[in-house]
């Protein structure tokens, strides 16, 4: 999240007249983030978040929408969109698609425990399984394709030990989305950036998953694999921390059982997620957009976890 399209209170209170929320009373920007304009929105009803789609267009804002209320409605933990008084769930703001969707309680656990690790695995095995009857389809938009594009792009940026790693990597990924064994793992809608600061608990307790705008249909497994690498790890080394890992796959494990197939590719899934963070990282690093709030991550930590999953064994899935 960041603010990318300044907005003021003013701004917003004409246009929050067509949903029913009462007047606009407070808002302030959020600075964390690197994707869309977001804003904490006060009004008379209660405490939302505002949200200005930087990149997504009205024609694809349907299926990340749809789904948080599909998921809400099937008790999964997300923040419920809402309507304007002619249903529509994204409208314009400023010339561009936004949202408006309920805040939840608590806040990001940044520290986490093997008891946090095992909440968000057994919400993300519900979450999954809930997707399986949603009507509408989108491809993961940041999945291989994209890595293809995003490699031509940040090579010429990067040191020759950097672009080696890059190239071999893509490399054994290219092999890997091409086997059977990869076409055979079990998909549907996924998070697809879940990380510590899109969950919010409330002490030991999970209050939701948010920030589903880069959600898309792709394997659970690689779902698994982003959420693992970044709630299970040392942050200072990128190790994997067996005591969480074997606290979110376990609980995952005990709502949706892992596949023999998704257990034989797991270290090259866990690959895959860090590779895949690796290149946003790079990416927005040397192609930046410009915005009012915004703090690029560092590549580095994904490229440091990216060099560990290759040479470390992984935990077992089960």
């Amino acid at each position: 999240m960041a603010v990318f399209t300044p907005v003021t209170l003013e701004d917003v209170g004409h246009w929050i007249s067509q949903f029913p929320l009462g007047k606009a009373v407070a808002l302030k920007g959020i600075a964390s983030g690197i994707e869309n304009s977001n804003f904490f929105l006060t009004t008379e009803r209660g405490e939302y978040v505002l949200t200005i789609f930087e990149n997504l267009t009205f024609q694809q804002l349907p299926f990340y929408l749809q789904l948080m209320r599909h998921l809400a409605e099937h008790g999964v933990l997300v923040p419920a969109p809402v309507a304007n008084d002619k249903g529509e769930l994204c409208v314009p703001l400023h010339g561009k698609p936004a949202a408006i969707v309920s805040k939840l309680e608590g806040k990001p656990q940044m520290a986490p425990q093997p008891v946090h690790c095992a909440a968000v695995g057994g919400m993300l095995a519900r979450m999954h399984l809930a997707g399986q009857d949603f009507a509408l389809k989108q491809p993961n938009l940041r999945a291989l394709p994209w890595w293809r594009e995003a490699t031509a792009a940040v090579l010429p940026h990067i040191a020759l030990e950097q672009a080696h790693l890059l190239h071999e990597e893509m490399k054994f990924q290219e092999a890997l989305h091409a086997s059977a064994d990869y076409h055979a793992l079990q998909r549907g809608p996924v998070h697809a950036d879940l990380f510590r600061d899109n969950v919010m608990f409330d002490g030991e307790r999970l209050t939701g998953f948010f920030d589903f705008y880069f959600a898309g249909c792709d394997t659970w497994l690689f779902d698994v694999a982003v959420t693992v690498n970044d709630w299970c790890i040392d942050l200072a080394t990128g190790a994997l921390d067996e005591a969480r890992v074997r606290a979110m796959l376990d609980a995952y494990h005990a709502v949706r059982p892992f596949t023999a197939a998704e257990h034989s590719l797991w270290p090259a899934m866990l690959r895959a997620g860090a590779l895949r963070f690796w290149l946003s990282r790079l990416y927005d690093l040397h192609l930046p957009r410009a915005a009012e709030m915004l703090t690029p991550h560092d590549p580095t930590h994904f490229e440091r976890i990216l060099r560990t999953r290759i040479a470390v064994p992984a935990p077992e899935l089960y």
